[in-house]
């Protein structure tokens, strides 16, 4: 009886320190950062817009809609994502899209990882190879990560514009991993996420320069 109850005990302090949540997409839970939002509904499902505001002229800045009321440090981000570009994109813009994590109280500090779905389908294989991208806000951007230790923090798969993708991040300490649409596994492994393994903060729908982005079915798995 004892062990039984031990047992019973234990199950419950599993399942009370996993909480997940989908959140509502709407203007109630959503700050916008450095970016232009809109909501619409389309089949009693809210999607949200996202262009990135014209006089932030750096890449890798905080450039997302914040999701309120999140406090994530370990756990799953899921979320389906779908990039365009617009029509003042530059030939070098790619349709960067993706999550923000970790992101403290004033913006400041931030882990992220994004894509670029022009690449997936590149008949450049440089360009393929990078499709995905990790960086670290302020302190590792992409130039500097992609300089100083070429291909570690960047990544291939298969992805197109115009498209739904799902991303899902799996967080643990200081490691990070992607995950796109139904792969089993990750297409992006980092291991040493820069702001440490003890950062928390909330989530955020991250674009970039040229991308007219689209965010639906958001769900974050907490395991704090």
């Amino acid at each position: 009886m004892k062990n039984i109850r031990i047992i019973l005990l234990l199950f419950l302090f599993a399942v009370e320190s996993i909480y997940s949540q989908r959140i509502n997409l709407d203007k109630h839970h959503l700050i916008p950062n450095n970016v232009y939002m809109e909501i619409n509904n389309l089949k009693g499902k809210n999607i949200v817009r996202v262009i990135k505001d014209s006089t932030v002229k750096q890449a890798d800045e905080p450039t997302f809609v914040r999701v309120k009321n999140t406090n994530f440090k370990n756990g799953i981000i899921e979320i389906e994502v779908l990039s365009r570009l617009l029509p003042t994109a530059s030939p070098t813009d790619r349709g960067f899209i993706g999550l923000a994590f970790r992101i403290n109280d004033t913006n400041s500090r931030f882990e992220s990882i994004y894509i670029r779905p022009a690449n997936g389908r590149a008949e450049d294989q440089v360009r393929r190879n990078h499709s995905i991208q990790y960086f670290s806000f302020p302190d590792y951007k992409y130039e500097r990560l992609r300089k100083e230790n070429p291909e570690k923090y960047e990544s291939y798969a298969d992805m197109g514009l115009n498209e739904w993708i799902k991303m899902k991040i799996e967080v643990e300490g200081s490691q990070a991993r992607l995950f796109l649409n139904k792969d089993k596994h990750p297409s992006l492994i980092v291991n040493d996420l820069k702001q440490g393994a003890d950062g928390s903060g909330a989530v955020g729908l991250f674009v970039d320069v040229g991308t007219d982005g689209y965010f639906r079915n958001l769900k974050i798995t907490s395991s704090n």
